[in-house]
């Protein structure tokens, strides 16, 4: 367990839902796989660097943490993302 209460099971399915909603917000369909192995960008999500940013100020919003405070850390996926919020 992490400082905000969640394992990676959870943060993966709170990401998957902030990605749908920005998805829905920008009027696409997308219903592929998503799990750790997920690339935001250059993969097969619809999603561009706009979507990135949106999602992670989504993020900081719902769990109240901010993986970024000390400065940007690196990560292409979904579980990558996931893991810098249980760290935080």
């Amino acid at each position: 367990m992490s400082t905000i209460g969640l394992n990676e099971g959870a943060m993966l399915a709170l990401i998957h839902n902030e990605v749908l909603k920005i998805l829905a917000d920008k009027g696409e369909a997308w219903t592929g796989s998503f799990g750790p192995e997920t690339r935001f960008l250059d993969g097969g999500l619809p999603f561009d660097s706009l979507d990135l940013a949106t999602l992670l100020v989504a993020l900081e919003q719902v769990t109240g943490t901010d993986p970024f405070r000390a400065g940007f850390r690196q990560f292409t996926t979904a579980g990558e993302l996931a893991m810098l919020y249980l760290e935080a």
